[in-house]
């Protein structure tokens, strides 16, 4: 019989947090490899908004860009799960730190905070599934501008629950300094 040692959520924040650094990595590789090709950035071809620009991206790249464009879209996936259940459990416990410290404020705000992130990982989905079509030639004038509408909002949500959990890190240090520095007798 084995035993197993259970996941506490510090233990899957850590692995979610390796993956997550570990996706990025693989990302920024294959995204030097596109500017390389002689094109833009994913970032760029996320923004594209328009059929044209989205074309005239995709021919920059050439054929061996267009197959690291592709690889980065697929691999992103994998990304928006690690980072978007990352940024969600982070929230939860900076959440629920908060609600234990009497900080209402922060606690009120994690109410909402976990759904940011978790929704901008769906609209990175959505986001890739059309980039998907127009890099393959089948998105028609449509796919360009629904991405770069998806890939806005996806980067709004998950500034905000960066922002989120950065303003609990804060209040944990802030408070741990206080506890350090109680009254002396």
């Amino acid at each position: 019989m084995r035993s197993s040692i259970p996941l506490s959520r510090k233990r899957l924040l850590i692995l979610l947090g390796i993956s997550t650094v570990a996706f990025n990595l693989v990302l920024a590789f294959l995204d030097r490899k596109l500017i390389d090709a002689g094109g833009p950035s994913i970032v760029e071809f996320e923004l594209a908004g328009s059929e044209q620009r989205a074309a005239a991206m995709i021919a920059e790249w050439g054929s061996s860009g267009r197959d690291y464009a592709r690889w980065s879209l697929w691999i992103d996936y994998g990304f928006m799960l690690s980072y978007g259940c990352f940024f969600a459990l982070a929230a939860t416990a900076t959440r629920d730190f908060a609600s234990n410290h009497d900080l209402r404020r922060l606690a009120a705000v994690g109410v909402l905070a976990p759904f940011l992130a978790l929704g901008a990982a769906g609209f990175d989905a959505v986001e890739n599934a059309f980039l998907l079509l127009a890099l393959g030639g089948h998105g028609g004038s449509f796919a360009p501008p629904i991405a770069t509408l998806c890939a806005s909002v996806k980067f709004v949500l998950i500034a905000c629950a960066i922002a989120y959990v950065l303003w609990g890190l804060v209040a944990r240090l802030l408070r741990g300094r206080r506890a350090g520095q109680a009254p002396q007798a």
